[in-house]
């Protein structure tokens, strides 16, 4: 098989499952029903109608993806396959990679935070620490 069989019009989450995006249909469906895929510009439901030239946004992480609609199909073909079905765009690409190479830098401070309230274990430490401070003045 050298070439999975292209269709005029298809259903988001297929799409998305198609091409490799999402394990199953079910997962497609549930990240496009919580906002998380836009089809130009627009949120969308899972039962979308996609054609050929759409623009998809989706959200992984914290990047959003925009991806140009190649070619539709019902099958889930082998990987170098399914990314015939998509062009992602230069800027969705230098974005993704802006963000791989901060997390390869490492943990923004901020992020290590705790928030919230402080737990029955963390007021255990505090009093420890702050304890040995009394005794030694």
């Amino acid at each position: 098989m050298d070439q999975l069989p292209l269709i005029d019009r298809l259903r988001l989450d297929k799409w998305l499952w198609a091409a490799r995006f999402y394990k199953t249909r079910g997962l497609a469906a549930d990240e496009v029903d919580k906002g998380r895929v836009r089809v130009n510009g627009q949120p969308a439901k899972a039962a979308r109608e996609l054609k050929a030239g759409d623009t998809v946004e989706i959200r992984q992480d914290a990047v959003w993806r925009v991806l140009q609609v190649l070619a539709l199909s019902l099958i889930r073909g082998p990987a170098p396959l399914a990314q015939t079905l998509y062009a992602e765009t230069p800027e969705s690409v230098s974005a993704r990679q802006k963000v791989a190479e901060t997390r390869r830098q490492g943990v923004e401070p901020a992020l290590t935070l705790e928030q919230g309230r402080p737990t029955k274990r963390d007021r255990r430490e505090w009093q420890r620490w702050s304890a040995s401070i009394d005794d030694d003045d």
